[in-house]
């Protein structure tokens, strides 16, 4: 998931330790009461985002987010009860900006959420989870541009001089954004070939060499589009590995269509083959079959079973090369953003 959300730190020159009361005596009081609420709720948007780079843990994630729709909500409280400076337009302003976020983080991101658990079934539904999370990202980062345009107004209305100096928690904030960016890019490229593959093995396991035929052309001819199109994929600060765990992943689904597919579908034509020769065989009285019906059955049998043999430690090989790929991008991916994602 992307957050682009930047946080600002704002140094107000000449006071300092000004205490948070409901009740203010001047502009840059009331301001400096924003400003603390805000970099509450940004601080929980971080480890939000910290959750969905580093946790494993879909309820520690859901966890991260339901505390920042409560620091949302007590933000939200506190400022209304708070009297405005020099009337309530600003206040307004800003109430307006976090009840935006706070409807995306309980609304958008909720549906998100519900999108992700279907996602995995067809390109189009990933690619419109995907769609879904960097529209809302970019509301959420649109409203962060409305407060911080409303809170410059309102202090240059009153004379109050800001030194704007981008936060450690900003630039954050900003690198995550880069970081999902190009995580997002190269999974979905995966996706798009990796689910011609699930389609292949679903018309395996039904033994259908018409779906199967198809299914494995349309794998190798995406696997093959995919990897001339990584030849033009920009890297992040040239990190090299999700590209290069993509490329192993479209290299094995090319060499499975050449090489194992065909074989699994001619283990199949056989497996019928036989099973029309036995149909066939059954339904003649035993005293009408012949010796050449007899003998190609036999034949055809014999065949079968060592081709079950050979079948059998194919798909087994198979099994395996095409889990130790996923892992291997699987473990890409964790290290990717272990390495470029801050933890603290």
């Amino acid at each position: 998931m992307k957050l682009k959300l930047l946080f600002i730190s704002f140094l107000i020159l000449g006071i300092s330790n000004v205490a948070h009361a409901q009740n203010f005596k001047n502009a840059l009081e009331y301001l400096e009461f924003i400003s603390s609420e805000q970099e509450i709720i940004t601080k929980n948007m971080w480890k939000y985002t910290k959750a969905i780079a580093h946790s494993k843990n879909e309820r520690s994630v859901d966890g991260s987010r339901n505390s920042l729709i409560k620091s949302m909500e007590r933000a939200i409280l506190k400022i209304e009860r708070a009297e405005g400076f020099d009337g309530d337009t600003y206040k307004n302003q800003v109430l307006e900006n976090l009840r935006l976020n706070e409807s995306l983080m309980k609304q958008d991101y909720e549906k998100i959420i519900d999108m992700k658990a279907v996602a995995e079934q067809s390109y189009d539904q990933m690619e419109a989870y995907m769609l879904a999370r960097e529209l809302a990202d970019k509301k959420m980062a649109e409203a962060q541009q409305d407060y911080e345009t409303h809170f410059y107004a309102y202090a240059a209305k009153h004379n109050i001089d800001i030194i704007e100096n981008e936060s450690d928690l900003g630039k954050k904030m900003a690198i995550s954004s880069e970081v999902f960016k190009h995580y997002n890019d190269m999974y979905l490229r995966f996706f798009k070939v990796n689910i011609n593959d699930v389609y292949l093995w679903e018309a395996i396991e039904k033994g259908d060499v018409g779906a199967i035929q198809q299914n494995g052309n349309a794998l190798q001819q995406m696997a093959e589009e995919g990897l001339k199109q990584l030849t033009e994929a920009e890297l992040y600060k040239s990190d090299p590995s999700l590209l290069e765990a993509t490329q192993r992943a479209f290299n094995f689904f090319i060499e499975e269509t050449e090489t194992s597919i065909p074989q699994v579908v001619a283990f199949l034509l056989l497996s019928d083959e036989v099973e029309s020769i036995k149909t066939t065989l059954e339904k003649t009285p035993e005293r009408k079959r012949t010796k050449e019906q007899i003998d190609g059955y036999n034949l055809k049998v014999k065949e079968i079973n060592k081709a079950i043999g050979n079948y059998n430690k194919l798909m087994a090989s198979l099994n395996k090369d095409r889990q130790q790929v996923i892992n291997n991008l699987n473990l890409a991916n964790e290290k990717f953003l272990a390495k470029h994602i801050p933890k603290d």
